[in-house]
């Protein structure tokens, strides 16, 4: 399968790694911090609208600095975004600002099922591509020794929902329907959908 080489507006590992697998050719693009890039949310915005404007945004900005001529002299190619929302309740949880945070989100998934959306993003000044993958993640239920261990083990903190299914976390989880790949961060066949339309 051909895939045209892209940039990744992304700095997470899981991304870079899930597009390495694949083989597709990708460089990172490391955009400098801006005011807003912690991607609050709207007044009165749905989860399901806020997971695609962030994602649309963030190759927006990443075509921004690819065109200004005075801080970037990189190739054009395909910017490649993603953002992954946890969704529990009709309620986003987003990444835990501290580990008692990081408790709190888990003691919420515990027992009960939630929704990850992971919206995709590729484009180019010319066009924008996108997708989303929906997946229902089912929670067992976890003590309170499960919830310390785990937030000692600090991979909480860097994540959507408190958790990295492709982590220690793997071990909560009594069953998904949907993309496995969408949960960890970047559902492959969704974005092998859009890059070949770029070839």
């Amino acid at each position: 399968m051909k895939f045209p080489q892209i940039y990744l507006a992304s700095a997470s590992p899981r991304r870079h790694e899930i597009l390495t697998q694949l083989g597709i050719p990708h460089d990172i693009l490391k955009l400098p911090r801006v005011e807003g890039d912690d991607e609050p949310q709207l007044p009165g915005e749905r989860p399901a609208d806020y997971v695609k404007r962030t994602a649309r945004e963030k190759a927006q900005r990443a075509l921004a600095y690819l065109a200004d001529p005075a801080i970037s002299r990189l190739a054009p190619r395909p910017v490649l975004a993603a953002d992954t929302t946890v969704i529990l309740n009709n309620e986003i949880l987003g990444k835990p600002a501290s580990l008692d945070e990081a408790r709190d989100m888990l003691e919420r998934l515990s027992g009960s099922e939630h929704e990850v959306r992971t919206a995709v993003v590729v484009a180019t000044p010319q066009r924008l591509l996108e997708a989303v993958s929906v997946t229902t993640v089912r929670f067992a239920v976890l003590s309170r020794d499960d919830i310390d261990a785990y937030c000692a083990s600090g991979e909480p903190m860097d994540k959507a929902g408190a958790y990295g299914i492709q982590g220690l976390a793997g071990l909560f989880i009594e069953h998904i329907s949907g993309s496995y790949t969408g949960v960890m961060g970047l559902p492959v066949h969704e974005t092998g959908r859009l890059l070949r339309r770029f070839v």
